[in-house]
């Protein structure tokens, strides 16, 4: 359908230009199937042949220098040229490309759901090229990888491998726009950076002063927002995107379309082979598990899964927030850096090259002095494995159980009933303290951290106690453990639980916490993974169920997965609340439509600890 001819120069072709020696340019407009263009750059080895390509879509700016392409040896920003130098050094034709509606490409964007068809059009372009051998290989972080699903889910000509690099949409709806139903709220800042970027306001210097003078810090404060009057009202279409996915609750069509769901084009994903990217603390975690879980399903064997103690695309760093896992933390550590490891997975698919690769590659968080280090975090160690399939072999899901008193252990609850209720207040939610989020700077910056409120943290107030201090947080942990107890895995709690209005959340955290020593004389309530739940949601996904007063409920709360090692003397901790701000949009507790609440209510919420009514936590102990 498209052929060389669809496109049009947007600048002089470059040969070998002089900082880029072996290495043939150029940029063109290369037109979709309905004659929108999209400005690509394309860089060639200086050699005559035919070369698989490299293609990296994005909507942050094909030209601009990325913050994520860093190496443990080298933290500098790397530019898209020196990135096509490397490859092209290595027999690659690499091609850069502005997705739909973002810097120099036409057309209208949307997220997730405006680029269609185009990055199957743009594999067909390619394949008429006379420097094309047919094969095509993608990579890109965030929202990169996401368009690398969309392209895959459309199973394209010659599409051969993808590094899909913390992101590709699995289920936006339960993860990376909602979390099983509640709006993240990283979704706002990102909005509001891209609209800053947008060509609307690149092209208007009104518009773009006025977003630059927004005070995101005070519209954080005065939750809830109205169309036509948010700090995105200046770029209307960006606002009207952002309350799209606030106002669509349940599961419906909205979140079932191409960009949105790749577990349901899963049946029609290309064979190509891929290799899906997280940390432990970035938010795609379970996009990365579930994806890897769904391709293997549906026959897509050549996968393999990459989790790592990092945060969102940092993955050459000991450290992620104020804890550092120790030398061998960085992915550098075995992959020798992630320039060579991509080059093997593409060598592997394009040249038949045998690879040594496993298809699990997995760091197992702890065991660590639990001092501060050289540069003053909190040494928690860990180091890395290599496994055969997810789950890992030889994981026992065991449940722990939540008691009147406090303590999780698994022994079951007393028969006599038993229960724990709090005060749920919306103006005074839970702040968040690290944890695996992306897009929330300056609010929230992501890793693990000691479960204290300080002046670093939005939301939070003086005398700045623990968490746990609070009425509306509630407190299970076991006994100092007695031996070394390593878990690895998706993890689940389940609530019987009640509150006194239609609707509410609950949130759960799971928590390694040190006994006290010199460096830290009161411990450390590390944060390892959190989740929430709607609770007009629990019985199904795809319609609300508003609650009567006291109706008691089962709630399941699903937990991003982790690998951490509980060292001796340590305690496995659950933290129970409603709330996660500004991690999560913060629920009213009224059972007003979605995105639109106005009013607020304190609820009394309910938590039943009794044998009939358990409330529990499933933990995939190794081992």
């Amino acid at each position: 359908m498209l052929n060389g001819r669809n496109s049009e120069s947007i600048a002089n072709q470059t040969v070998a230009a002089d900082d880029m020696p072996g290495v043939e340019s150029r940029s063109e407009m290369i037109a979709m199937r309905d004659g929108v263009r999209l400005a690509t750059d394309i860089f060639l080895p200086d050699s005559k042949g035919q070369f698989p390509t490299i293609l990296y879509r994005t909507p942050y700016g094909r030209n601009q220098a990325r913050k994520e392409e860093i190496t443990e040896s080298d933290d500098r920003p790397m530019a898209p040229r020196d990135l096509a130098r490397y490859y092209c050094s290595n027999g690659y034709a690499v091609v850069f490309q502005d997705c739909r509606g973002r810097h120099d490409s036409e057309g209208e964007f949307e997220k997730y759901l405006s680029d269609g068809t185009d990055g199957f059009d743009v594999c067909e372009w390619l394949n008429h090229q006379s420097w094309s051998n047919g094969q095509i290989c993608t990579m890109g972080l965030s929202y990169d990888a996401h368009l690398q699903a969309i392209l895959g889910s459309q199973n394209p000509p010659g599409l051969v491998a993808q590094i899909l690099d913390c992101g590709g949409q699995w289920n936006s709806w339960k993860a990376g726009t909602r979390y099983f139903g509640v709006f993240e709220l990283k979704q706002v800042m990102w909005a509001m950076r891209q609209a800053v970027s947008s060509p609307e306001a690149r092209s208007n210097p009104v518009m773009s002063s006025a977003l630059e003078n927004e005070s995101i810090e005070g519209w954080f404060t005065s939750f809830p927002w109205k169309r036509g009057h948010s700090p995105l009202r200046h770029v209307p279409r960006y606002e009207d995107a952002l309350f799209d996915q606030w106002e669509h609750g349940p599961f419906g069509p909205y979140w079932q379309m191409l960009g949105a769901w790749t577990e349901g084009w899963h049946h029609n994903y290309s064979h190509a082979s891929c290799v899906h990217v997280a940390g432990w603390y970035d938010p795609y975690a379970l996009n990365a598990v579930g994806n890897y879980q769904g391709l293997k399903a549906a026959g897509r064997t050549s996968q393999r899964l990459v989790l790592g103690p990092f945060t969102h695309g940092f993955r050459s760093r000991t450290w992620s927030g104020d804890v550092d896992f120790g030398p061998d933390a960085p992915i550098d550590s075995w992959a020798g850096d992630w320039l060579a490891y991509r080059l093997k997975i593409f060598d592997e698919a394009t040249k038949g090259t045998l690879s040594d690769e496993p298809e699990i590659r997995l760091f197992i968080m702890g065991g660590g002095s639990g001092c501060k280090t050289k540069s003053g975090r909190m040494d928690h160690g860990g180091r890395w494995i290599a496994a055969e399939s997810w789950p890992l072999p030889g994981t026992r899901p065991t449940e722990f159980f939540l008691h009147q008193c406090g303590s999780l252990n698994v022994a079951k609850p007393q028969s006599a009933p038993s229960s724990i209720s709090y005060n749920f207040d919306p103006s005074r939610p839970v702040p968040t303290i690290g944890g695996n989020v992306a897009s929330l700077e300056p609010f929230v910056e992501a890793g693990g951290y000691d479960q204290t409120e300080a002046d670093f943290v939005f939301g939070a107030s003086e005398p700045y106690l623990p968490l746990a201090a609070r009425p509306d947080v509630l407190v299970f942990q076991t006994e100092p453990l007695d031996k070394a107890i390593e878990v690895a895995g998706e993890i689940t709690v389940e609530l019987t639980v009640s509150t006194d209005g239609p609707d509410t959340d609950f949130t759960a955290k799971l928590l390694d916490v040190y006994p006290p020593n010199t460096d830290y004389p009161k411990g450390y309530a590390l944060n390892l993974s959190d989740g929430v739940v709607k609770l007009r949601y629990v019985d199904d996904e795809t319609t609300e169920t508003f609650r009567k007063p006291g109706e008691i409920v089962r709630a399941k709360i699903t937990l991003p997965p982790i690998a951490n090692k509980f060292a001796k003397g340590h305690r496995i901790r659950l933290d129970v609340a409603s709330s996660n701000f500004p991690k999560y949009e913060v629920n009213s507790n009224t059972g007003e439509p979605e995105g639109k609440a106005r009013c607020k209510r304190i609820a009394i919420n309910t938590v039943y600890l009794d044998e009939r009514r358990a409330s529990k936590i499933i933990l995939p102990l190794l081992g």
